[in-house]
């Protein structure tokens, strides 16, 4: 298992990861939107503006303050932490 860290000590599960967007699409909005509904968002920003929305394979939408290049950057460097 590969654990990204989305900021401010918190990591998601790399293979659950799905998208890693930008929310000023409408389309995205949309989707935070619906999961919000649900109940379904994990707001990571602590209080910062949403940069990037990681949309999981569990229907769960994760909200971050840094933009989806510098975490998918953070993805194939020493900052995700294999556990086997």
């Amino acid at each position: 298992m590969k654990l990204i860290n989305i900021g401010f000590g918190n990591l998601v599960n790399a293979d659950r990861l799905v998208a890693a967007v930008s929310p000023e699409s409408a389309p995205i909005k949309r989707i935070v939107q619906e999961a919000r509904d649900r109940g379904a968002v994990i707001d990571a920003t602590y209080g910062r503006r949403t940069q990037a929305v990681l949309v999981m394979d569990s229907d769960h939408v994760v909200l971050s303050a840094f933009p989806p290049e510098k975490l998918l950057g953070r993805a194939g460097e020493e900052s995700v932490i294999s556990k086997t």
